[in-house]
């Protein structure tokens, strides 16, 4: 394992797992796959007076889809669905170009590692994928 990539955070991340388990009352359901490598990510919105309340996610995947779900579920209670499109702007912007993640968005940081490993950047984005695709179901 690339010990740059995978470090320490990153690692404790995934495995903290926070927002693991599915929603039973989801204002909306997603599930996306990237099927060159497998990873699989349903992620559920829980929704209360315009914001997003909860997110739960079902990860079948890489420790990389992993974090990121766990990440999107910590940052994104409470949130306004502008808020969350926003954080995965900037997780785009850090996969695709490298672009220094903007402070409100602090914990994607974890991930900067991965801009340099072309190959394991889909791996971040596919919950995001799934968050922006659950926003538009939902709001």
């Amino acid at each position: 394992m690339n010990s740059d990539l995978y470090h320490t955070e990153l690692v404790a991340r995934a495995r903290e797992a926070f927002g693991e388990g599915r929603i039973a009352a989801a204002a909306a359901s997603i599930t996306v796959d990237n099927p060159l490598c497998g990873d699989r990510v349903t992620l559920d919105l829980e929704k209360s007076d315009g914001k997003v309340k909860a997110i739960g996610h079902e990860v079948k995947g890489c420790l990389l889809c992993a974090a990121a779900a766990a990440t999107i579920a910590a940052f994104g209670q409470n949130r306004s669905p502008a808020e969350l499109r926003e954080m995965a702007l900037a997780a785009k912007a850090l996969m695709k170009d490298g672009t220094a993640v903007p402070e409100r968005f602090a914990g994607l940081r974890v991930f900067t590692p991965v801009h340099a490993a072309k190959s394991r950047r889909d791996c971040v984005l596919l919950p995001f994928e799934a968050l922006g695709k659950a926003l538009d179901a939902a709001f």
